[in-house]
């Protein structure tokens, strides 16, 4: 490998420094890869230009990388199916009714009960964090209203269960992500690393545990506490000069007329999806295990082994099918319909596809570059292994803050996280950690973050009111997860 030096670090800095100034990461991505091929080629314009575009061909040499994109796209077709045929209709409607149950018993202990019901159908949807909040803001906001509890706490709730459950439970569109950029770092088992990280990625983990305690001991501070005052007093959801953003302007696929909702439609193409990744991650890795001693112990070990990228497309084409022939005997749509919306929704997520695409070609000009190790070397002398963990927290969580977006973050610190970790000694598993659970507390800070607006808009809230609201609550567990790191930096190296 050639010796870069400083010029290594040129182009995931620009996209860095682009990203934080326009906001436009997609743009920052691309030209930070076109820099990095225009450094690798001498400077050569023509030569950087075209090595670029191969670049982007590239990414597609690898099964893995290909797998992830196809995945991500056909997530959109599953979403869209759901949706069309009454399947997220009736999980909603079915939620209603018991929350009516729970009402008739009394309004004291209904608050709490409706607010932990909202809290764990957001962690339920764990499959798309868009779909998690809107769900939870449109559902339980009439219930909200009447229970006279402040849309601020609404939107917190919508937004804290959304992305943290996400990056929690890895069978989604986050995990097969997250394996993807692990394995441009060459990270041959990144399922099995991806899963020893979970442990250790504790921003979702306290912010999910904040809301828990919250709703139930019922002591908010901060400027929630104020909200929930103004609410108690005057009875009023919002604050006298809000503007609440208005879930129904969001961009959602209607249910079919005439048919009956029901959650069955969303409930078992999902539960098959998730079934099959296990399935598929313990088929896929049963044939390298040589050294079991059990079948429970074979089992284990093929899990760990197995492929993430294979296990994600396998149960996702799996859960389509299972979709169309359910849809098919209840009479919802024929296959030109079912094909219709395939397309529809692949197109849908293009943008994420792209994205991905864009994540694994900036993690190879940043192999090639060998930025990792550079930056690793430089800070060997002054950079404690211990501290590497919170500091990458740290710095990944402004990335996210200021370009609002986690995934972008991932594409950009994972390539530089993990080489510094292997160099360094730090414990991978923490470094890890530390970049998904930093990607997501800027998330959650960052006013320009799609959750964030999504639950604002699903929530009928005010829009700065919820950042504002939220932003002590996530600081308080950002602060908390910093000094995990600086405490198991040491405790680990």
């Amino acid at each position: 490998m050639n010796d870069f030096g400083i010029l290594s670090i040129l182009p995931p800095l620009l996209a860095i420094i682009l990203a934080l100034r326009t906001k436009q990461v997609y743009i920052s991505l691309v030209v930070g890869i076109w820099l990095g091929w225009l450094i690798i080629n001498d400077w050569n314009f023509l030569q950087g230009t075209i090595a670029t575009l191969e670049g982007f061909v590239d990414v597609f040499n690898s099964p893995g990388n290909t797998r992830t994109i196809m995945f991500s796209a056909l997530v959109g077709a599953l979403l869209v199916f759901i949706q069309y045929s009454g399947g997220v209709k009736g999980f909603t409607v079915g939620m209603d009714r018991l929350i009516q149950r729970i009402e008739r018993r009394g309004k004291g202990r209904s608050r709490v009960v409706v607010e932990l019901i909202a809290l764990a159908t957001g962690l339920l949807l764990f499959i798309e964090t868009s779909i998690s909040s809107l769900t939870v803001g449109t559902l339980y906001r009439p219930v909200f209203d009447r229970l006279k509890i402040p849309r601020e706490k609404l939107a917190y709730i919508a937004d804290s269960s959304s992305a943290p459950s996400s990056i929690l439970i890895p069978f989604n569109a986050w995990g097969a992500f997250i394996m993807g950029l692990l394995l441009t770092q060459g990270i041959d088992a990144p399922f099995r690393t991806m899963a020893g990280a979970m442990g250790f990625n504790f921003y979702p983990m306290i912010t999910i545990l904040l809301v828990f305690i919250i709703i139930v001991s019922r002591r908010d501070f901060g400027p929630m506490a104020r909200a929930e005052k103004r609410t108690r007093e005057t009875g009023k959801l919002l604050n006298d000069d809000a503007r609440p953003m208005i879930s129904d302007e969001i961009t959602s696929y209607d249910m079919k007329e005439g048919i009956r909702p029901r959650a069955i439609n969303m409930v078992l193409p999902l539960g098959v999806m998730i079934l099959m990744m296990i399935v598929s991650l313990a088929y896929t890795g049963w044939s390298l295990v040589e050294d079991a001693s059990s079948f429970m112990n074979h089992l284990g070990k093929a899990l760990g082994r197995g492929s993430g990228s294979s296990a994600v497309l396998y149960s996702v084409t799996t859960a389509i099918l299972v979709a169309m022939i359910l849809y098919r005997v209840q009479g919802i749509m024929k296959v030109r319909k079912m094909v219709e919306l395939i397309l529809k929704g692949i197109s849908e997520l293009m943008p994420l596809a792209l994205l991905m695409m864009l994540a694994f070609a900036i993690s190879s000009v940043c192999n090639s570059l060998g930025t990792g190790i550079y930056v690793a070397g430089v800070t060997e002398e002054w950079l404690s292994p211990a501290l590497l963990p919170a500091v990458i927290f740290v710095i990944s969580s402004f990335i996210a803050f200021s370009t609002g977006t986690s995934w972008g973050t991932f594409a950009i610190m994972i390539s530089i996280a993990v080489p510094m970790a292997e160099l360094h000694g730090a414990n991978l598993f923490l470094v890890i950690a530390a970049t998904m659970g930093g990607g997501v507390f800027g998330d959650h800070c960052s006013p320009i973050s799609d959750t964030t607006i999504i639950s604002s808009m699903a929530s009928a809230s005010d829009h700065i009111d919820h950042v504002r609201t939220q932003l002590p609550y996530a600081l308080f567990a950002g602060v908390l997860t910093t000094l995990f790191y600086l405490i198991l930096g040491f405790i680990l190296r």
